[in-house]
């Protein structure tokens, strides 16, 4: 059930009518509940069964680990989530990568051998909704926070359905004190709920997917492309990785707040970043910081040392490449991310006492350089990651850095240079904060035309075949 489908938009009115015509907090809860289990199986109804089964039984243990005063039990209850959680993950998610790529190793080896192919769906957001497990039932067990109570609450915290699919990962020490909060009709709250929508619909329909139609024939047969199509493409795709996911960011953010609840901020204009550390402060915030908070300081983080900071990243970095997918080029975005990210490190120490290099980076001169490299290096590390196989993406980047003949791209390049100036216009406004500062100044029924001309454009800009999600495979 896109969020920008028809289908959507009667399911979103029905329940939010519903939701502000009821009164009593326990009813909404349990509308939403419902709603979400709704949404959700939609799609498939055993999956999301296999949800609930799994949220109940994360519900349990994190009981059992705060009543218990044995550290043996509460350690020995905290890994059995995990292994749960994570068990699952493997299998729905890696399992046929790992036998796969053992095949291939065998082969490699010069052995024979055929390993079966498992025939299992991949649950949708199953990358998300496991890490908002594991993330409660890791606190609880730290003592950051208490065990819930209310089983209800606990299962709309995991399957509360604007962040079910593609997030933002949620932390249940900031989402369960809402559901206990009484909501109240707040027509401001409804009016930035639906600019959230309005503009997240307008990245996905506008933008993000007029941009595959540049990136998508591209990559699917880069050999054929002269080096100008193949940097049209890469920067298409890096346009529209960014707007289809913090489009869907926007909208979750957006329907969440018409119905009272508040999400957390999962992109903050990254391409302006200045170096690869402030990327990654500012791109899939929940994801890079679940990974510092859940696995990159448990490792020991940056308190011991260059060498064990450096392969505390590498490790942390190439697991979150991991967990976007079971694939080889996946892994080495992540390792790639890794490596810049310690050079980063490096770098930085070798600065320190080297002020005269500070003082020119920080000028405005280098900080537009520095803008500008962090972007164009990000973006060819992107087309390692949406490249169909590693051979295609170091093929894809070998022909990028030297000029080849070869066909031009399938559309109007003019296409491309508009949208993209409306990404840039749109980054000004927003580093600015401009926009709220102009819209604020008129009054409601223009602001009201202004997002209905918003959402016409964006109806008739939207390319005739839907596309999903770009993060519903992650």
């Amino acid at each position: 059930m896109l969020f920008c489908s028809f289908q959507f938009f009667a399911f979103f009115s029905i329940v939010f009518v519903l939701y502000w015509l009821i009164r009593w907090r326990e009813a909404r809860v349990w509308l939403l509940l419902v709603a979400s289990y709704y949404f959700y199986a939609s799609w498939s109804h055993w999956l999301a069964l296999l949800i609930v089964v799994s949220t109940a039984l994360d519900y349990v243990i994190a009981r059992r680990i705060e009543s218990s005063s044995s550290p043996r039990w509460r350690t020995f209850l905290l890994c059995t989530s995990l292994t749960a959680n994570l068990g699952l993950l493997a299998y729905f998610k890696y399992a046929n990568f790992f036998l796969r790529s053992v095949e291939q190793a065998l082969a490699a080896a010069g052995a024979t051998a055929s390993l079966p192919v498992l025939k299992v769906i991949l649950p949708i957001g199953i990358s998300f909704y496991t890490f908002e497990a594991i993330n409660y039932v890791v606190d609880v067990y730290l003592g950051k926070m208490k065990a819930e109570r209310n089983l209800a609450h606990f299962m709309l915290f995991i399957l509360f359905f604007p962040h079910l699919i593609a997030g933002p990962i949620v932390r249940a020490r900031d989402f369960l004190p809402q559901i206990r909060r009484r909501k109240h009709w707040d027509w401001a709250r409804l009016h930035l709920g639906m600019q959230y929508f309005i503009m997240g619909l307008f990245k996905k329909l506008a933008i993000a997917d007029r941009m595959a139609l540049f990136a998508d024939p591209v990559f699917a047969n880069p050999e054929q492309y002269n080096t100008g199509a193949l940097w049209l493409g890469a920067l298409a795709y890096t346009f529209q990785v960014y707007c289809d996911f913090s489009g869907y960011t926007d909208m979750a953010l957006g329907a969440a707040h018409m119905l009272g609840y508040k999400l957390a901020q999962n992109f903050n204009m990254p391409y302006l970043s200045a170096n690869i550390s402030e990327f990654w402060r500012r791109w899939h915030i929940s994801l890079s910081t679940w990974l510092r908070d859940y696995l990159f300081i448990p490792m020991g983080g940056s308190r011991f040392g260059r060498l064990k900071t450096v392969r505390n990243l590498l490790v942390t970095m190439t697991l979150g490449g991991l967990w976007h997918g079971a694939n080889w080029p996946f892994v080495a975005f992540g390792f790639i991310q890794g490596c810049w990210l310690s050079s980063h490190l490096v770098f930085r120490e070798f600065c320190k006492s080297r002020p005269a290099i500070t003082t020119l980076l920080q000028s405005g001169p280098g900080t537009a350089l520095r803008i500008a490299g962090t972007f164009v290096t990000f973006c060819c590390t992107l087309v390692i990651f949406r490249a169909t196989s590693l051979h295609s993406g170091f093929v894809m980047l070998r022909n990028m850095a030297t000029p080849r003949e070869g066909i031009g791209t399938p559309l109007h390049n003019r296409s491309f240079w508009c949208l993209f100036a409306v990404i840039v216009i749109a980054h000004m406004l927003g580093q600015r904060n401009l926009w709220r500062t102009v819209m604020d100044h008129f009054p409601a029924p223009v602001r009201g035309f202004a997002y209905a001309s918003v959402l016409t454009v964006a109806l008739l800009l939207a390319p005739e075949s839907d596309k999903a999600f770009v993060y519903f495979q992650f």
